[in-house]
């Protein structure tokens, strides 16, 4: 059977998820870091990490058990209260949606996360799956 690529950029990989290969834990949390960022527990269970932060647009890395068991790797947007206090996160938004939305606003950004994503899928760390 031929695996079917989707592409980021398209509607379709709005429906995509990253799924973690194992549980969080202190070796999966330092794994996930990302350009000198590391994942922080706001509340149990729920990291989050920022990815783009500007006066525009900010999207954060946020991983947490939303589908089963399955720890999957989503995005979150925050509302700031001030400068460096994050007041609200929104509902989370799928990964490949996520990486769309960052992409509109900084191409590179979208472009080098995507190669972490990579990076996460050839060190066996996660992969990724169609929402059906």
């Amino acid at each position: 059977m031929q695996v079917h690529e989707v592409t980021p950029g398209t509607d379709e990989f709005n429906k995509m998820v990253f799924k973690l290969s194992e549980d969080m834990n202190e070796d999966t949390k330092q794994a996930l870091s990302f350009n000198g960022n590391q994942l922080e527990e706001i509340q149990d269970g729920v990291y989050v990490m920022p990815i783009y932060v500007d006066e525009e647009f900010n999207i954060f890395l946020v991983v947490t058990k939303l589908i089963e068991d399955d720890w999957i790797v989503a995005f979150t947007e925050a509302t700031f209260e001030s400068e460096d206090v994050i007041n609200d996160l929104s509902d989370p938004i799928p990964t490949g949606e996520g990486l769309n939305l960052l992409g509109e606003h900084s191409p590179n950004d979208a472009n080098q996360l995507l190669k972490y994503f990579e990076t996460l899928v050839e060190t066996k760390r996660g992969e990724w799956r169609l929402i059906q």
